[in-house]
């Protein structure tokens, strides 16, 4: 496969053998003529992802990349070792459930060649909104609760920041504070280190098979205490200026 990529799907999937081929051929029929390759990392699942995504591979996915962890390390930490692997100039996160739509990102990578085409500075996150949530009524509640919060506090002006839809700059996101869940806060971590976001449109749909992995109740408690974390960070940030060279 050639190494010259110019995106990077990247997908943490736990217990996603029933939603992963489908969506892997979204994907396919979604960046054809693109120059792409698709990460995803089996966080040690205990369905049968694996031998699923060993089967798609050998079956002649030639994009395909699996990447494993013997044990449940969590999606930031996927996303984080799939993004080092990656060969691409910019990463695209999906989330395993098939809830994202792949047919989103030919827009997005659209915005990200027209504002490099541009004057205006560059773009480093295009980040997803779900105008049309699919979810259940309590946590589409809980989201709005915790981006209201978030958005109070972290000033990062994104309407949906738990969206798993978003295009990165890979050099950007390497420069990003590793944590887990640093997932949830790549918006206003990627404006701490003075990137230009655009939020953009996205589908959302019903997931077609399992269950989400983690309750209401466990996002809003770590979230909190994440929250106050990224804040720190935020408010101790002193990225904005430069070292100037003197040469005289």
């Amino acid at each position: 496969m050639s190494e010259s990529v110019f995106v990077s799907v990247l997908i943490p999937a736990k217990n996603e053998a029933q939603n992963l081929p489908s969506l892997l051929n979204e994907i396919r029929t979604a960046l054809a003529g693109e120059r792409y390759e698709v990460l995803v990392v089996d966080d040690g699942s205990t369905d049968d992802t694996l031998r699923v995504l060993e089967q798609i591979k050998a079956a002649g996915y030639a994009p395909l990349r699996v990447l494993h962890h013997a044990v449940s390390l969590g999606q930031s930490t996927s996303i984080w070792h799939a993004a080092h692997a990656a060969r691409g100039e910019w990463l695209a996160t999906l989330d395993g459930d098939g809830q994202n739509d792949p047919a989103d990102l030919p827009g997005m990578l659209a915005l990200v060649r027209t504002a490099g085409q541009s004057q205006a500075e560059p773009v480093s996150l295009v980040a997803g909104h779900r105008v049309n949530r699919r979810d259940t009524a309590s946590k589409r509640w809980a989201s709005r609760f915790a981006n209201a919060l978030r958005r109070r506090l972290l000033q990062d002006a994104t309407p949906d920041t738990g969206c798993g839809l978003k295009l990165i700059l890979r050099k950007a996101f390497l420069q990003l504070p590793y944590f887990d869940h640093m997932h949830r806060f790549i918006p206003a971590l990627i404006q701490r280190h003075h990137g230009r976001m655009i939020v953009h449109p996205v589908h959302h749909r019903h997931r077609q098979a399992g269950v989400s992995n983690y309750g209401n109740l466990d996002r809003a408690l770590v979230g909190i205490f994440d929250l106050i974390g990224v804040c720190w960070l935020v408010r101790r940030t002193r990225l904005n200026t430069h070292a100037e060279e003197i040469t005289r």
